[in-house]
């Protein structure tokens, strides 16, 4: 859910700066971008987002009954 979107974004967006660079030099630099911001940014949110998922813990519900 997280991947595809973001790798896109990041070729679209970085395709004027490394088209002149040698394809393992931009596969370096994108890959390095994508794992960082797959770590620091959008896993911390999509865990955030999906706790309840995660954990099975339901909110609004009362588990004493």
């Amino acid at each position: 859910m997280a991947i595809y979107p973001l790798i896109t974004l990041l070729l679209w967006v970085a395709a004027p700066l490394v088209e002149r660079l040698p394809v393992y030099v931009t596969t370096l630099l994108l890959s390095a971008t994508l794992v960082s911001m797959m770590t620091f940014v959008i896993m911390p949110f999509m865990t955030r987002l999906f706790a309840p998922w995660l954990t099975g813990v339901r909110q609004g519900h009362d588990d004493d009954s």
